[in-house]
């Protein structure tokens, strides 16, 4: 039992195949690969950046960044009136 048996790993290939297609099997291998190398430069302390790494920041493109939309107007809040009633001294409270 295992993945010793070259048959198992054929199936699991071809399973593969079904699953994801032809197209994405590529990408996903890259990713794996990038992914697991710099998993292991992390472990080892090593901070440097790969040519693969390089050469795709030079050719992606640039993205545009969006005109700031002008700022609304600040308004203070209204408030209620205030209504006093005024009583003159000496008259009891309704």
């Amino acid at each position: 039992m295992g993945l010793d048996n070259p048959l198992h790993i054929a199936f699991l290939l071809i399973l593969l195949l079904l699953v994801f297609g032809a197209k994405r099997l590529p990408e996903m291998g890259r990713s794996l690969g990038s992914g697991m190398r710099g998993f292991k430069d992390s472990l080892s302390g090593e901070h440097e950046h790969t040519s693969l790494v390089a050469s795709a920041e030079q050719h992606a493109a640039p993205v545009a960044t969006p005109a700031a939309a002008p700022a609304a107007p600040i308004v203070a809040p209204v408030r209620e009136p205030v209504i006093a009633v005024v009583r003159e001294p000496g008259t009891p409270a309704a």
